[in-house]
């Protein structure tokens, strides 16, 4: 009997441990329910009426794809440093070395790159070579040839060169119609290769040379964008280029017709880009340049 009784005996056997019961009645949910509010608080909403509503997410939601940017045109240039150009376009390959692109940070791969010098790495960035085409893909008129510069003399310093920097170009006087390409005032073999001269040159090709001059054989305006543009590859006979006057290279070429010629300059052909990389020239232009290639080398 007593075994049964102490069974159903109350666990409160004092008036300390009835108060202490009931102390601990009240502040138990309050506990929880303060620390239920603190878990639910601090925890962002996703559902209607949430962060998801606001002022500044719907602006975002509603505004406009396209944008117009209104620019000064005789506000002084900002330029991108190496390092931005790099991790902004550059990085896509030669951060990884992909399509056998020298990565960044190996001495092994940029030592051979390094050794013909800084004029000779820009003039291959500005024409292109094999898989990377010409100025990285980039536009004349978004970045320019100091630009590329100081993006090649970044990636050559982080893989063991030592190159200094190139002079930056002096900025047109205020009133003064800015230069196209943004290219050091003492232009370099690879500036007047670049395609941001090219660009340029064609306003006056333009207006100075008849529409269809190139179809009579323009050399004038052919000579013009083979100097800003051509002679990049041409004069020296870079990635295979039939060398300036160089006849026997010619020759199996002028004998597949003036047309293919145009056509291939036009178009592209191997490691040449399109109209070799002077976007803004037209088909006239591009012939003319042909044409005058091809009469120095009959």
């Amino acid at each position: 009997m007593s075994e049964a009784h102490n069974e159903h005996e109350s666990l409160i056997k004092t008036p300390k441990q009835l108060i202490a019961a009931i102390i601990a009645g009240f502040l138990v949910p309050i506990v929880i329910i303060v620390l239920l509010v603190n878990y639910v608080g601090n925890n962002a909403l996703t559902g209607a009426g949430s962060s998801a509503m606001t002022e500044k997410a719907i602006a975002e939601r509603i505004a406009p794809v396209a944008h117009v940017e209104i620019k000064d045109a005789n506000a002084p240039r900002v330029y991108q440093t190496g390092e931005q150009l790099y991790k902004a376009v550059c990085a896509a390959c030669h951060a990884s070395g992909a399509a056998g692109a020298p990565k960044v940070g190996s001495t092994e791969d940029w030592a051979p790159r390094i050794k013909p010098g800084y004029d000779e790495m820009l003039k291959i960035a500005l024409a292109g070579k094999g898989a990377m085409p010409a100025r990285g893909g980039t536009s004349p008129d978004d970045v320019t040839d100091y630009e590329i510069g100081r993006a090649i003399v970044y990636m050559a310093n982080a893989s063991g060169g030592k190159l200094p920097e190139p002079a930056q170009p002096a900025q047109p006087a205020p009133g003064a119609a800015a230069p196209a390409s943004g290219a050091p005032a003492a232009a370099s073999g690879a500036d007047a290769g670049s395609a941001a001269a090219a660009a340029a040159a064609m306003a006056s090709l333009k207006t100075a040379a008849p529409a269809a001059a190139s179809a009579g054989g323009n050399l004038d305006a052919g000579k013009k964008l083979y100097d800003t543009v051509c002679m990049a590859c041409h004069a020296s006979g870079v990635m295979n280029a039939p060398k300036f006057g160089d006849k026997a290279a010619w020759a199996p070429r002028i004998a597949t017709g003036i047309e293919t010629l145009h056509n291939a300059a036009i178009k592209g052909l191997n490691a040449m880009p399109p109209k070799g990389g002077a976007a803004g020239a037209s088909d006239d232009d591009v012939k003319a340049a042909v044409d005058y290639m091809v009469s120095a080398a009959k």
